[in-house]
């Protein structure tokens, strides 16, 4: 059966013959638990760096805004030169092999990244970690929609949550111990080089991705199903086309990403500073708590966005994207009052609040996505979505420390900076989410009328 699909580029996809039944449950949860471990590595890499941010700026001697780089868009421009062909491999390749092949690049570039001895040399390391990454979400949820049925989805996105949850929260906890670990060591010095505490934690937490890519090989790639084009990935033009034809839902949910990627991920790299900053936190402590807080908020998230998307599916055909509008309206507020509390421990309970939706509304935009993009484009879709996501992001963390060093000239004042961007990026990501709301509720309607026919 051919899927028309109005305003698109035509016919666009046949439904794959033979595909009958879904993978065995066995074989999807295991999928579903090695790719959360990978998840889980990525974001764990993220984190670790940005609690030795500060301590990397102090001993290669960087400023604000060239540390801003390196927890920014170092990561953005390898993803910008390799991210759509890496998606590609996605739509073509067995899934699981990309996945592989990317975390073990992550890891093994993060390990060499210690031993960088200048702000240059970091920067390349940083981007080839950007790179290795790149494949990854696209790989991920292409593999879940495929493992899982769509009434099912939205619950193993919610799962897929717990990688992003553990490495981020392990990553903060880790940077922290570790980092108070090796401060009792002494300079190294190894062939030329000079390694301080912070370059052998780099080398610690990057070794364990070749474990994860082994067992990423042990997973069963699933039968795609749906729509595909002869068995072949699309041009990525006539992708592009795809998504300008029906850009009243996917421009909402990638504009309204970029908006608060740009003020929830420039926040996260920046949080250690601000705390060292305006509270006078040690790294060991702000590990301590900023780990407690994130892994109780975020599986708080994961669990509340999941609940939140399926109840509302029961009532509305629009529930993923108007759920997700609805927890960003309530992250803002949570958001901008956090810097401007009189502790850090009051800061990090409006940083927890923030966290819960933040993490909740990334159940139903995935959901999203997924549900309406057809097989045959779903890797590049994914990765036009998350380049957004990361991109964005990145420049987060390059523009609060910019607004920091170029507006408000003291590296005190950050504090000023983060209430600044939060109080223009989140009510933008809230208003431009909500304009896909009923786009995306008359596509659903339009998807479940084919599929009834078909079955």
């Amino acid at each position: 059966m051919v899927a028309d699909v109005p305003g698109a580029i035509g016919r666009v996809a046949e439904v794959a013959p033979g595909v009958q039944g879904w993978p065995a449950r066995s074989a999807a949860y295991y999928g579903l638990f090695v790719i959360i471990l990978a998840t889980a590595l990525n974001f764990l890499d993220a984190q670790v760096f940005g609690m030795l941010a500060q301590r990397i700026k102090i001993d290669l001697g960087l400023t604000d805004e060239q540390l801003g780089f390196l927890v920014g868009p170092a990561n953005v421009i390898f993803y910008v030169l390799v991210g759509i062909p890496l998606a590609r491999l996605v739509d073509i390749y067995p899934r699981k092999y990309v996945l592989a092949g990317g975390i073990t690049l992550t890891g093994g570039i993060t390990a060499l990244g210690g031993l960088a001895q200048s702000f240059t040399q970091l920067f390349c390391s940083r981007m080839l970690v950007g790179a290795g990454g790149s494949a990854h979400a696209p790989g991920a949820y292409s593999m879940l929609a495929d493992y899982f049925p769509p009434a099912k989805l939205p619950r193993a996105i919610g799962f897929l949550q717990l990688g992003f949850i553990g490495g981020n929260t392990l990553g903060i906890y880790l940077g922290g111990f570790l980092l108070s670990l090796v401060t009792a060591w002494p300079v190294g010095h190894w062939m030329g080089l000079t390694l301080h505490g912070w370059q052998w934690v780099l080398m610690m937490v990057g070794a364990p991705g070749l474990l994860i890519a082994g067992l990423l090989l042990l997973a069963r790639e699933p039968p795609r199903r749906g729509a595909v084009v002869q068995g072949r990935s699309l041009p990525v033009k006539a992708v592009l086309r795809e998504i300008w034809a029906r850009k009243s839902i996917y421009l909402p949910l990638f504009i309204g990403l970029a908006f608060s990627a740009t003020e929830f991920l420039g926040l996260q790299v920046w949080r250690a500073p601000f705390l060292i900053r305006t509270y006078g936190w040690s790294e060991a402590r702000i590990g301590r708590w900023m780990s407690l807080v994130f892994l109780v908020c975020s599986l708080a998230g994961a669990f509340f966005g999941t609940l939140f998307a399926e109840w509302l599916a029961k009532r509305y055909k629009d529930a993923n994207v108007r759920a997700a509008t609805i927890l960003f309206a309530i992250a803002a507020p949570c958001e901008i009052v956090a810097p401007l509390m009189p502790s850090g421990e009051l800061a990090l309970l409006c940083i927890g609040a923030a966290l819960v939706c933040g993490l909740a509304s990334a159940v139903p935009q995935n959901a999203a996505i997924q549900r309406v993009t057809p097989n045959a484009m779903r890797g590049q879709v994914t990765a036009v979505y998350l380049f957004m996501f990361i991109a964005f992001g990145a420049l987060g963390g390059q523009l609060i420390g910019s607004v920091t060093q170029r507006v408000f000239g003291n590296d005190a004042d950050l504090w000023k900076s983060m209430v600044l961007t939060a109080s223009i990026l989140l009510p933008l990501a809230a208003l431009t989410i909500s304009r896909g709301i009923r786009p995306y509720g008359r596509e659903v309607e339009r998807l479940e009328t084919l599929e009834a026919r078909s079955a």
